[in-house]
């Protein structure tokens, strides 16, 4: 079983654009952000939803990675 958010995992990851993947990029660390906050304060109730985030961060930037290098397409845009 994979660990992560369900939103993200890599087939929807790949059926967004750079700048959205950006987006997602930036909301997630955003929320490690607050995860490592609430964990240093002692309010953290999941310590799993730490390694989920680090592992959707680490997911979205493989992908920037593929489409950088040629390995994975971003999609087509249809009109």
């Amino acid at each position: 079983m994979a660990v992560g958010t369900k939103e993200l995992v890599s087939s929807e990851l790949d059926t967004f654009d750079d700048d959205k993947l950006v987006a997602e990029l930036k909301k997630a660390k955003e929320e490690l952000f607050n995860l490592r906050f609430q964990a240093a304060t002692g309010q953290l109730d999941s310590n799993g939803r730490l390694k989920a985030v680090r592992r959707d961060i680490a997911r979205i930037y493989t992908i920037l990675r593929e489409r950088e290098l040629g390995i994975r397409t971003a999609p087509s845009v249809s009109e």
